[in-house]
């Protein structure tokens, strides 16, 4: 299992991802972080990052208090994103997102929707035949 759920002796709930803690994660440098998540994350790793990612990975570490803005989709989350607010960018606005334990190796992207969902209300009028019989209101 990838993301367990322990508890320790007193009952409080503690997240493991691969068998490490958050703490332990965080000690980690990104080569070896990058050796416990999934192939593709582990190809974008070893490519490198882009300047926009980059950046990010600095601005993070700079401003640790502060809410970070980015376009970087595709960007891993990594251990130190975690707790973070960060503004993922869906095409119109920014999208506000805590990072949790739980989306470490997902991409930014998966998190910030760049399609609504769609709702449809009632027939129009003269849309069918049979929308004649529709009562108006």
């Amino acid at each position: 299992m990838v993301n367990e759920i322990k508890t320790d002796k007193f009952g409080k709930r503690i997240f493991t991802f691969r068998g490490k803690t958050i703490e332990e994660l965080k000690a980690l440098s990104v080569e070896d972080f990058m050796l416990l998540i999934k192939s593709r994350g582990r190809r974008h790793i070893i490519r490198g990052f882009t300047d926009l990612e980059k950046n990010l990975i600095d601005n993070i570490h700079n401003n640790p208090d502060k809410f970070v803005k980015t376009h970087a989709r595709d960007m891993i989350v990594l251990p130190d994103f975690v707790g973070k607010k960060i503004g993922i960018h869906n095409g119109k606005d920014f999208v506000s997102v805590d990072i949790k334990e739980e989306m470490l190796g997902h991409r930014l992207g998966e998190f910030a929707q760049t399609r609504r969902s769609l709702k449809h209300s009632g027939v129009g009028v003269g849309a069918t035949k049979s929308s004649k019989f529709v009562a108006l209101k």
